[in-house]
């Protein structure tokens, strides 16, 4: 085909070049199929030669993607395919360095790398808006899953997946590895253990039945000759989907592939591993014991809802699960909540599974409360099926599943990763069904139609009350667990070791580490592909915030949102005190759930999912980038709706925020333990981010204000609060309805459009002033700022939460000696954080993540991610200044960076993330050209620039400040001299 796009058929219609039976490269099309959800056309295609599998999602999309997949089943819960997932990224026959992975990140212009390892799947996407930059990366990955170096590299698998460490005959001997300790983080997480033993209920004859991430148990048991086998057997091109995305030139991109593709050795490897049906079971209640924080104790239910290849049946499941328990006030929601079970109840569809599944989850479920769960929710269930369900909740999770995927806002991923997840959904099971998961419009329309029938009825009975394959797990809180397993396993083990093994592990490890510090050659290096600055396009043009007249202070953002239109509301907190802070954060999490003037909170939920895309209440905090003293907390209603619903988007939130009744204290004390449930699941599972987050309140005014709204402050807060329910109750209505009449007024709000100019119109027409008024009283008293943010103060802080790793931060405010730029610092970030860092931090000291950031006011700040260790993770934080002063980078690398950072700067982004973006740099009081400044300062960045920050770095480092989020073994252990030690979910 030409690389003239205009002359091209368009996306929609299907192409003629590439009607079923052409042939392009080595590669047949099988069928070609309009995707009108997309605007799109779907190409499937087999490779003549190998029969692997090729499919193009082709779109008017520059956001350009490639993925490789493979089916991986497990066999047991060594985590094999997790292993080879990491491993194959280590190095290949073409491109013989150690990271190869690493490298991309540090020098591509990508805007998603990364891969993946499902339970049933692996999968290597990869994202570009840059063609060669994307064929750079095709490049590397094919290279890397066809032809990896773990065949010659046998220390690859010791790193990335296990081995024995042991630092003298007379030391612990201790079990190390980036996945082993991955998963040790991973099977923290009760709502992980839940999930792997209902999962192994459901199907104990199949592969599901394994953890596909691993056990940390059972990894130590796999061996690199199994390890080398499972990738010979599974990694092969006939067992493989490529999938391609966006607007691309599809005869050269096959092509590029199909020469990667000849050099595949196929066959003569044994079968892969089988993924079948489970027949249906009934598997009876059983008990799993955890050692873990008491509130964790929870109740797990699963029903079987048919298979992955029947799509509708799928959707309609997870519209059916958000009306039953969508909200607080979802009918099976709300009878369990009644009913004094437990704490919370969260309700999931597990697909992108051969057998997708109805999870129901009772968290901070009370004693003895499993088997009176399961009954209540197969009787409430039964009785919504005798009697119906209710059509206008059930027109409302419809209409709110149909703008979700209407609006296909899929994060960070972008469009073309996230669907080539969605296309394997149903493709890996059954190669006649590509494309089922980009399609859905037929399916709504269907279930519409079955509003007016027992549809609804009929599949719940099916799904719950007349299920044949369920299964139930109860999850009890113990004092020991996995790691006095593992404590005892090595003690013995090294009780039957003689002298020459204890050295012979002494030794293996010291090749271990000569390994991985030995640099590459520089004629590997020179192998990788690579952009050079010249490479680099011009910024995408981006249209600019306006100010527009309208009756409150508007921001207006003009960009394309495909009929949606966004309304931000920032409702200024400063006229509150730093104590109040905290009500006006129980204030917004309490908002859209409690009964207001004209609707019971029922009734408004149901409103809000029929005519609203999102509605939601938060709390953030804006700083100055020149002043850590400055703090302006706001207090945001945030809602999405379909251009013709503008009408509702302009008077709904204003009647949450303006008559919200706090009377029902018993609704507001099940959402405020549903918050504190989810901070201390957010403490667990994101302790790098939390520990960040503490650290900086700590430098800060500004993140000090959103500590007390948001972070460890807030649930300090929340937790004294619950746990003296009975005597504050009342004086926290009181409390909650003054802030109401306080924060909510005319005087200092500033709202936040984004949609079509037609669409701004309407909203401000039918919106008015959206029922604000002027705050009350006339002695300029009320309307002035009374916040007095605490200014910044050290202190070294561990909390202790139940996780098997550790989350380590040091951080330090700007220091004097700080002349670098922002870009500069970008620049040195990423040098630090995939060069020095990762090597240090997670390839030698096995944490699975690790990073450096400068803030752009000028704060330091190293973080890990389920590290094993403390002070081994400080100590290298330490050296790191004497790491960038002596940098001895090419110009060549030092371009790889800089195309890296301005890749990350000049990435797509939906209209949402743009505008909010956009928000934050008016709040900040940002100059208009403050992003182009950056870019600029980025492109201008010089070696000698970046070793010069080694000076800041190193500045009063011993004073650095230190926060660590972990087990109290590994607290008490460490040599840090912590000013507190908290245990979070001790008693208040």
């Amino acid at each position: 085909m030409s690389d003239n796009t205009s002359a091209r058929t368009p996306f929609t219609t299907c192409d003629p070049a590439l009607a079923a039976g052409t042939s392009h490269a080595g590669f047949t099309v099988t069928s070609a199929m309009a995707l009108p959800e997309l605007s799109a056309t779907a190409y499937v295609m087999r490779h003549d030669a190998s029969g692997a599998r090729a499919l193009w999602i082709a779109c008017d999309d520059d956001n350009k993607s490639f993925s490789i997949a493979f089916k991986t089943p497990p066999s047991d819960s060594t985590g094999v395919f997790h292993i080879l997932e990491h491993s194959v990224l280590c190095g290949s026959d073409r491109f013989p360095v150690k990271e190869p992975f690493v490298s991309l990140l540090k020098t591509s212009m990508q805007t998603f790398l990364n891969a993946m390892t499902f339970p049933d799947k692996t999968m290597y996407p990869v994202a570009s808006t840059n063609t060669q930059d994307l064929e750079n990366l095709m490049d590397v990955y094919l290279d890397a899953v066809l032809h990896p170096a773990i065949y010659r590299r046998p220390r690859i698998f010791e790193q990335e997946g296990w081995h024995l460490e042991l630092a003298e005959r007379d030391g612990p001997l201790s079990y190390n590895g980036v996945v082993f300790n991955e998963m040790k983080g991973a099977l923290s997480d009760p709502d992980d253990v839940m999930f792997q033993a209902l999962s192994a209920a459901l199907f104990p004859d199949t592969a599901y039945r394994h953890e596909s991430g691993g056990n940390p148990r059972a990894i130590p048991t796999l061996s690199y000759e199994r390890f080398l086998d499972a990738h010979a057997r599974h990694y092969t091109l006939a067992n493989s989907y490529t999938i391609l995305y966006g607007n691309l030139d599809i005869d050269r991109e096959l092509a590029f592939i199909a020469r990667r593709f000849d050099g595949a050795t196929e066959g003569g490897c044994g079968a892969p591993n089988p993924l079948d049906v489970q027949a249906p079971v009934r598997a009876p209640l059983a008990r799993v014991e955890m050692a873990t924080a008491p509130e964790n104790a929870s109740v797990g239910l699963a029903y079987v809802v048919g298979l992955a290849t029947d799509r509708e049946r799928v959707l309609a499941t997870d519209v059916l699960l958000d009306a039953l328990c969508g909200s607080n006030e979802s009918p099976l929601k709300r009878a369990v909540l009644d009913a004094g079970l437990g704490d919370d109840l969260i309700a999931s569809l597990i697909d992108g599974e051969l057998q997708p599944q109805a999870m129901f989850q009772l968290k901070g479920a009370r004693p003895g409360v499993a088997a009176r769960f399961q009954r209540l929710v197969e009787d409430v269930c039964g009785r919504l099926v005798a009697d119906g369900i209710d059509r206008t909740r059930l027109s409302a999770s419809l209409a709110q599943a149909e703008f979700n995927l209407r609006e296909g806002d899929w994060g960070s991923c972008g469009d073309g990763v996230a669907l080539s997840m969605q296309v394997l959904s149903s493709w890996l099971y059954d190669d006649g069904h590509p494309v089922d998961y980009l399609r859905y419009q037929d399916a709504i329309d269907h279930m519409r139609a079955g509003l007016e029938s027992d549809y609804f009825e009929g599949l719940l009975r099916g799904l719950i009350c007349e299920s044949m394959h369920c299964a139930a797990i109860e999850l009890v809180p113990t004092t020991s667990g996995a790691a006095d397993e593992e404590a005892c396993e090595l003690r013995d083990l090294k009780e039957g070791l003689t002298d020459a093994e204890l050295d012979a592990i002494i030794a293996e490890v010291g090749c271990l580490r000569a390994e991985q510090e030995a640099p590459d050659e520089a004629s590997d290096l020179a192998k990788l592909p690579r952009l050079g600055v010249d490479d680099i396009a011009d910024a995408p043009e981006e249209r600019p915030l306006a100010q527009v007249e309208a009756p409150l202070p508007c921001l207006y953002h003009d960009l394309p949102t495909h009929r949606i239109g966004y309304a931000y509301h920032y409702f200024d907190l400063r006229r509150l005190t730093f104590e109040e802070l905290p009500y006006a954060a129980v204030l917004a999490e309490l908002l859209g759930k409690l009964d207001t003037r004209a609707h019971s909170a029922a009734e408004l939920d149901t409103l809000v999912e029929e005519n609203l895309g999102s509605l939601d209440f938060f709390c953030e905090t804006y700083g100055r980038d020149d002043d850590a003293t400055f703090a302006h907390p706001v207090l945001v209603v945030g809602a999405s709706a379909l251009s013709e619903r503008m009408a509702q988007l302009a008077t709904i939130p204003s009647e949450v925020w303006s008559s919200t009744s706090f009377a029902d204290d018993d609704r507001i004390l099940a959402a405020l333990t549903q918050r504190r449930v989810a901070l201390e699941q957010g403490f667990a599972n994101l302790g790098h981010s939390c520990a960040s987050s503490r650290l900086a309140a700590h430098l800060s005014s500004s993140a000090a204000v959103a500590d007390q709204m948001g972070g460890v402050g807030f649930y300090q807060f929340l937790k004294g609060l619950l746990a003296h329910w009975d005597e504050r109750r009342d004086a926290l209505a009181s409390k909650l309805a003054e802030l109401q009449r306080r924060v909510f007024t005319a005087d200092e709000v500033t709202v936040s459009f984004t949609g079509s100019h037609e669409d701004l119109a309407r909203f401000w027409e039918v919106g008015g002033t959206l029922g604000l008024a002027a705050v009350d009283g006339t002695s300029g008293e009320a309307c002035a700022h009374r916040l007095e943010a605490p200014l910044p103060s050290p202190a070294n802080e561990a909390f202790v939460i139940p996780s098997n790793v550790s989350f380590v931060v040091a951080g330090s405010p700007r220091s004097a000696l700080d002349t670098g730029s922002i870009g500069d610092w970008q620049v040195a970030a990423r040098a630090l954080s995939f060069d020095y860092l990762w090597n240090e931090v997670r390839v030698k000291g096995g944490a699975y993540g690790v990073g450096f950031r400068r803030t752009t006011p000028g704060n330091l700040q190293f973080w890990s991610y389920r590290d094993p260790s403390v002070d081994a993770t400080l100590g290298r934080y330490r050296t790191a200044a004497a790491w960038l002063a002596g940098w001895a980078g090419t110009q060549e690398e030092l371009d790889g960076y800089i195309v890296s950072v301005i890749a990350a700067h000049d990435a797509p982004a939906k209209p949402r993330a743009i505008a909010r973006r956009q928000d934050s740099e008016h709040f900040g009081a940002r100059p208009a050209d403050w992003r182009a400044q950056i870019r600029a300062q980025e492109l201008a960045v010089t070696a000698d620039g970046i070793r010069t920050l080694a000076r800041p770095l190193a500045d009063r480092q011993e004073e650095r400040l230190v926060c660590v989020f972990g087990p109290r073994e590994a607290i008490e252990a460490s040599s840090v001299r912590f000013d507190s030690i908290v245990d979070l979910m001790g008693n208040a």
